[in-house]
């Protein structure tokens, strides 16, 4: 059996909303990343969506929109992707690694504190594995101390916290739809915020800095044929970047977000079959977090920890199982290393995780597949 660690689950709906797409022949900036947009909007609750190329240009545009100066600092996990943290260093920002909670592996709310300084213009919080970080606490402090919160959410689409979607509860939400996420749009992502001032830049800053897209454009030229003849006609006001969505990305947006909660509550179907399994073993297999199978979290990896992770993923390599690891600290990167300092819960948790196969085409006998491997590992480990 070979057993994949992550699938875009697509079918027949995605396929007949790009059969409309090429029906139209407008596979950029169109109608259908507006309506994306909209419907986002609404299924999170925010005040504004803007449909991006990646979760990774969300962070940046989220990051460039708040215009601090050179050298402000921005507080971030150490133990994340690299792009909460390349967001900073887009804008020539300082990154302060903030050390991770042992237990959820999301941000630590003391450490953050210690790491606080006046200086400090931004934080990154990032739901790891799609495990809720505690947002209440972060977002009173955040509030007293003037910090901008930006949520990173390509782990969390659809997830909520105390009964609030994540990504509505800081200043900015960034969700990632890249292929292997809750959800796929094949690359994409989507900014969200309360905040009418920055819609209408955010807009530009994703598109080149232009004022109107070209769809806008298009239509106004064929609703006015023989009246308007300055169609063509837009202004470049603001610096921006090639990050848009395109219909084609939205298209698949559309399909995947109406099946949305049905892959997040067959994932936690199978975490909660996964949990199960492991609990019957003769030895004790530890899950990276405490997974709530409440159906308020929407989770994207399946981990547990182990002291044996080389030789573990060694072995269910053997055995046709894909693993993971998710993630090697940032410090430990050059880029990031200039930033490094006191995260001790990072460099003791992180070599011990391991990610094992988590998607919604996941099967009950895969599962089970996974788990007997596991089970057989530790057998021969111990003779």
């Amino acid at each position: 059996m070979n057993v994949r660690l992550f699938k875009p689950s697509v079918g027949q709906e995605e396929l007949d909303n790009i059969k409309g797409v090429f029906e139209r022949a407008w596979m950029g900036l169109g109608p259908l990343v507006t309506q994306f947009e909209a419907a986002w909007k609404d299924y999170i609750g925010s005040g504004f969506a803007v449909g991006v190329n990646s979760g990774t240009a969300a962070l940046h545009l989220a990051v460039k929109v708040l215009d601090f100066p050179k050298g402000t600092k921005v507080l971030v996990p150490s133990m994340t992707f690299a792009a909460s943290a390349t967001a900073a260093l887009y804008e020539d920002l300082d990154i302060v690694f903030v050390d991770v909670d042992p237990q959820t592996l999301s941000i630590s709310v003391e450490d953050l504190k210690r790491k606080y300084t006046p200086d400090c213009g931004a934080l990154v919080v990032v739901h790891f594995g799609g495990h809720a970080a505690k947002m209440d606490e972060i977002m009173a402090f955040a509030n007293a101390n003037n910090l901008k919160v930006i949520e990173d959410c390509a782990h969390c689409a659809g997830g909520t916290y105390q009964g609030k979607k994540l990504g509505t509860w800081g200043h900015f939400g960034c969700f990632s739809f890249e292929e292997k996420k809750c959800m796929t749009t094949g690359d994409g992502g989507m900014l969200v915020f309360n905040m009418p001032e920055y819609h209408e830049v955010l807009r530009a800053m994703r598109w080149i800095g232009i004022d109107k897209d070209t769809w806008k454009r298009e239509a106004d030229y064929v609703n006015n044929a023989g009246v308007l003849d300055r169609h063509w006609y837009y202004e470049i006001a603001v610096l921006g970047y090639k990050y848009n969505m395109n219909d084609l990305m939205a298209a698949i947006g559309l399909a995947q977000l109406e099946k949305l909660p049905k892959m997040n509550a067959r994932r936690l179907e199978l975490i909660g079959q996964y949990l199960d399994l492991l609990g019957k073993l003769a030895v004790t297999v530890e899950p990276i977090f405490p997974y709530d199978l409440s159906g308020e979290s929407a989770y994207w990896i399946f981990g547990i920890r182990t002291a044996d992770r080389d030789a573990m993923v060694a072995y269910l390599k053997s055995k046709g199982v894909a693993t993971g690891v998710h993630y090697m600290p940032l410090h430990m990167h050059p880029l990031f290393a200039r930033f490094a300092n006191e995260t001790p819960q990072t460099e003791a948790v992180w070599p011990e995780i391991l990610t094992l196969p988590l998607h919604a085409d996941l099967t009950d006998a895969e599962v089970q597949y996974v788990v007997d491997q596991i089970a057989a590992f530790h057998a021969e480990t111990q003779t």
